[in-house]
């Protein structure tokens, strides 16, 4: 698998009125990531023809994140995607080395001139694995 990182940082829009970063925002940077992978690894073919759509979150909220503080978000896909669905894992981790949070989201592959979901095909997954 080929993992893409990104640094996200916790800005006072981010934060709520328990002094961390709400829940909603690391929703909001799960789908920043995705698709920031989706957008460094795809061939520009795939962007004009695909579009992703989550169809699943599961999180896993491990320790809050402050105003100020960082994180890396480290994403990779799963090898077999399952007809037009696609498993992708997420972990952000602090300064420490901790994780604060873990999430594993479904995503569904979609047709983007029809929004019909298509099955995802090897050459759609190649770009985000290390297999030749």
């Amino acid at each position: 698998m080929k993992d893409f990182t990104l640094s996200l940082t916790a800005t006072p829009d981010t934060i709520d009125e328990l002094g961390h970063v709400n829940n909603a925002v690391w929703v909001q940077w799960i789908q920043q990531v995705a698709t920031a992978h989706w957008d460094t690894a795809a061939p520009q073919s795939h962007k004009d023809a695909y579009v992703w759509v989550v169809v699943r979150h599961e999180i896993d909220y491990l320790r809050a994140l402050g105003p100020g503080e960082s994180v890396t978000a480290r994403t990779w896909v799963a090898d077999a995607p399952q007809g037009a669905k696609f498993d992708r894992f997420m972990e952000f981790t602090g300064a420490d080395g901790r994780v604060h949070v873990r999430a594993r989201t479904v995503w569904a592959l979609l047709d983007k001139a029809s929004g019909r979901p298509l099955r995802v095909t090897a050459a759609v997954v190649a770009p985000f694995l290390d297999k030749p």
